[in-house]
């Protein structure tokens, strides 16, 4: 008899993806659970590849965690962290329905 459990989309999504996009997203996941709260992560570019790459896939393996995640680059280095959620400056307004 097979065993049922419930699991958000995104581990879904991410533990059944196949192909080299899957395991580059299965990479970025690992990095991104690696780095405890109140610690920053660092990835270098390698040979052929950007920051903007990089930063792309973070955010696309955090979107997967459905976490938040801040990253800034600094040449060929890009640091990330988690980050709260809350946006800086002023709320937006709610609509009028």
């Amino acid at each position: 008899m097979p065993t049922f459990s419930i699991v958000s989309i995104g581990e879904a999504r991410a533990n059944s993806a196949t192909g080299k996009r899957a395991q580059l997203l299965q990479e970025y996941i690992g990095y991104i659970q690696r780095v405890a709260p109140g610690e920053a992560g660092k990835l270098e570019a390698g040979e052929g590849e950007t920051t903007q790459a990089i930063k792309r896939r973070l955010g696309a393996a955090a979107q997967a965690l459905g976490k938040n995640l801040d990253s800034k680059s600094a040449g060929s280095t890009v640091y990330f962290w988690s980050s709260d959620g809350r946006r800086r400056g002023r709320p937006r307004k709610n609509p009028v329905a």
